[in-house]
């Protein structure tokens, strides 16, 4: 069964920053080493961009947001993005719908790029981004510490099909 996908509020506030620690303890999803407060995530995200998907119960399966890149005239149509799925919830199209509504509010807003940095161990989600229309970019190679080790990042975009 398909997830139903909304608004990513207050309401689902636990459920999202336990699903981000639950990436961040995994080791390939963040450089991040904790989950932020609900504050400083809600801050933090654009409220327009970032939606919940949840099973028939109305248990949060995973999330999906997005956040300027610069405050900056010329990068106003870019965004970068996260996208966590729950554990037990991988593998059953989740993050694809996430991504899917994603790309539907940013087409919406005339958002021409989506951004996102993925370490390139994470395999599966490079898989379903590219599914979506996410391109690689490059490599940026030890591009930061993590755990004291140096770690690349896989950058990924998305252009709006409006733009040519």
């Amino acid at each position: 069964m398909s997830p139903t996908i909304t608004v990513l509020t207050a309401a689902h506030a636990d459920e999202v920053l336990a699903i981000y620690q639950a990436g961040i303890d995994e080791g390939n999803a963040t450089f991040e080493t904790t989950a932020p407060t609900w504050a400083e995530f809600d801050a933090a995200k654009l409220p327009e961009h970032r939606f919940a998907a949840l099973d028939a119960t109305g248990r949060l399966l995973g999330w999906v947001a997005a956040t300027r890149v610069s405050d900056r005239c010329a990068y106003a149509g870019v965004v970068e993005h996260s996208v966590y799925v729950h554990p037990a919830a991988r593998g059953r199209g989740v993050a694809r719908a996430l991504l899917d509504a994603l790309i539907a509010s940013t087409e919406a807003a005339g958002i021409w790029t989506i951004q996102s940095g993925i370490f390139p161990e994470n395999t599966a989600s490079l898989a379903v981004h590219a599914r979506v229309g996410f391109r690689m970019i490059g490599t940026r190679e030890r591009i930061g510490r993590h755990h004291g080790v140096w770690r690349d990042v896989v950058q990924l975009e998305r252009r709006s099909p409006r733009i040519s």
